[in-house]
């Protein structure tokens, strides 16, 4: 369908990695066309940014993890071989590097509650929001790997309900510090009266809360959106309940076919907390596999499927479950699986499988690719137009090749969705809060908003 989009509702489109050799399609590291092996460089980077902002993307998506993957077999030992998620370098310090070659591109990354102290976080946060001009999201997690809380001080981790409550009262940190410690018209900058700022613009905040002791004020002066975009991707009753009170997107992992009921709990959860349902953005993970014909494009993915690495994908999963899966045979026949018998997580990814998968190796594959969308750019784009009328408002893509999927999809799928209406074709001044909501500043509605002074 030609024609422009309806406001509000083009597609919201991220390329989603992470500063590290491997990150969700396991074992395709080593391959000649692509990039992964160079994460330590900074030029790959920057290629990237360029890449991404030539084609009217919205951000760069940076995923991380704190901690190793050591459950499956006992160890770490196959993360390290296959090079799973582990070496890998901070997402944040890529920010500034990537932003003095873009323009408008933003840019998410992912820092858990757990790594640092809120009033230290806060004032990176502030810094890299100045840096860019308010092109910053932060994508909060609480963490789940066991090994990631043992390196950073505690015994275990904390149950995942009360590292939750750990969020909540670091949020509200956060929030004190950039919406209420500094007034608007704090910073003078007067050069006759020799006063930078007005010291009755800037109070302590004084939090004391169940985790957190912060007396402030927040060392940073007001960035261009203060609070950075907050992204999220908890998947429990009590993570879309932190979403629908902080998230401005929220991201989701889902076949097409759930994405319906997903989106429309969470809005339901959104509206709960007295926000609009449509101060939420659902994005989507995608996998997308395009080729010049239908034919080309499986054959390329039949390419991708034969590369990936069972193993690492088996570590990586046992990983996200914690659950040791090296018990189970990878050639075993789903059918044959007594699935009142495994555990729940066992179970539930059972349940997910799709039509036609046979084995529990071919099932960890699967899920290890993601949701794959493979086609010519215009079955591609028909894909994404009916998640989109599932109620999905954008994707984060995931990568198989870098920056080869980025670069494919740009050069075919988009110019298709330009044609249809459903994507930008140029940027929108401002912030990225500005870009994505047509504001610079959290909503009156939002949780945050009210530790304004």
């Amino acid at each position: 369908m030609a024609g422009e989009a309806r406001p509000g509702r083009r597609i919201i489109l991220n390329a989603f990695t992470m500063n590290c050799v491997s990150h969700i399609q396991q074992g395709l590291w080593v391959r000649d066309d692509t990039r992964q092996r160079e994460y330590t460089s900074l030029e790959p980077w920057l290629e990237l940014a360029r890449i991404c902002e030539a084609g009217c993307f919205d951000a760069i998506f940076l995923a991380d993890v704190i901690g190793l993957y050591d459950t499956y077999q006992g160890s770490a030992d196959t993360s390290l071989r296959e090079g799973m998620q582990v070496p890998v370098n901070d997402p944040m310090l890529l920010i500034p590097a990537m932003a003095t070659v873009t323009e408008h591109l933003a840019f998410a990354f992912t820092s858990s509650v757990l790594q640092a102290h809120p009033f230290t976080f806060a004032r990176q946060i502030t810094t890299l929001d100045h840096l860019t001009g308010g092109r910053v999201a932060w994508n909060v997690v609480t963490s789940y790997l066991q090994n990631a809380a043992q390196s950073l001080g505690h015994d275990r981790l904390p149950r995942h309900d009360e590292r939750y409550e750990q969020a909540e009262d670091y949020m509200e940190v956060c929030y004190k510090l950039w919406e209420g410690s500094w007034t608007d018209d704090a910073v003078v900058a007067d050069t006759e009266r020799r006063v930078y700022v007005d010291p009755n613009g800037v109070r302590p905040i004084n939090h004391k809360g169940a985790y957190y002791s912060v007396a402030g004020p927040h060392l940073s002066e007001p960035s261009p959106q203060r609070t950075p975009v907050i992204f999220q991707a908890g998947s429990s009753d009590r993570g879309r309940d932190f979403a629908a009170r902080h998230a401005e997107c929220v991201f989701v992992v889902a076949a097409s076919r759930g994405l319906t009921r997903i989106a429309a709990d969470i809005r339901r959860r959104v509206s709960a907390e007295g926000r609009h349902p449509d101060d939420v953005k659902i994005i989507a993970g995608l996998s997308p596999v395009v080729g010049g014909t239908e034919a080309e494009a499986k054959a390329k993915h039949a390419d991708y499927l034969e590369t990936l690495s069972l193993e690492a994908g088996l570590a990586h999963l046992s990983g996200n479950l914690n659950v040791d899966l090296s018990h189970i045979d990878p050639d075993q026949p789903l059918e044959t699986f007594d699935t009142e018998g495994v555990r729940g997580p066992v179970k539930s990814l059972l349940d997910s499988a799709q039509p036609g998968t046979r084995t529990f190796g071919d099932l960890v594959k699967l899920n290890m690719a993601g949701q794959f969308l493979i086609g010519s750019p215009e079955q591609i784009a028909d894909g994404m137009q009916r998640r989109l009328d599932q109620g999905v408002d954008g994707f984060n893509l995931v990568y198989a090749t870098t920056p080869g999927t980025f670069v494919d999809f740009i050069e075919g799928v988009v110019p298709v969705l330009s044609e249809r209406g459903l994507v930008q074709r140029a940027y929108q001044p401002g912030t990225l809060r500005d870009k994505l909501f047509g504001r610079s500043r959290l909503p009156e509605t939002h949780f945050g908003s009210g530790f304004r002074r």
